[in-house]
């Protein structure tokens, strides 16, 4: 992977990605989940796209960071829609994970965290709610208090 500065720690997972504030949100899930929905309502937030439905991930030092592989760099699939054209991020440092196949159920839920390319970075879960894209771009903006 080109730019990338350690090799041993690279993959591509399937996930979208978008940033905000210089710090990007890996959204992974099953087919179907709405990885590219919550991708579009942050961008419409005013997030930023780095990759839709895959997503290179590699280390540089602590940090992990993602691109768009170079054949879909600046498009995201809006469903019943089409393939929408974005400016998209060259790369960004992920600060943030979403499962969106495991559901939060508490109002206020524990820290959690997860593991990537051998590096810990902090986890929610999919909230049905209108306010969640809200709170994920607040997130990467300011972060979260213990």
């Amino acid at each position: 992977m080109a730019g990338a500065s350690d090799t041993a720690f690279s993959e591509t997972v399937h996930a979208s990605c978008v940033a905000h504030a210089g710090r990007a949100v890996l959204i992974r899930g099953a087919s179907g989940r709405g990885k590219s929905a919550l991708a579009l309502r942050l961008m419409a937030l005013g997030a930023q796209l780095v990759a839709d439905d895959r997503t290179e991930l590699w280390r540089e030092g602590e940090t992990i960071c993602a691109r768009a592989p170079d054949t879909i760099r600046g498009m995201i699939e809006a469903r019943f829609v089409g393939i929408l054209a974005a400016e998209a991020l060259d790369r960004a440092p992920v600060h943030l994970v979403i499962d969106l196949d495991r559901s939060e159920s508490e109002r206020l839920p524990p820290n959690r965290n997860t593991a990537l390319l051998g590096q810990t970075l902090p986890l929610l879960y999919r909230v049905d709610a209108d306010h969640f894209p809200a709170s994920v771009m607040q997130y990467l903006a300011h972060g979260r208090k213990a």
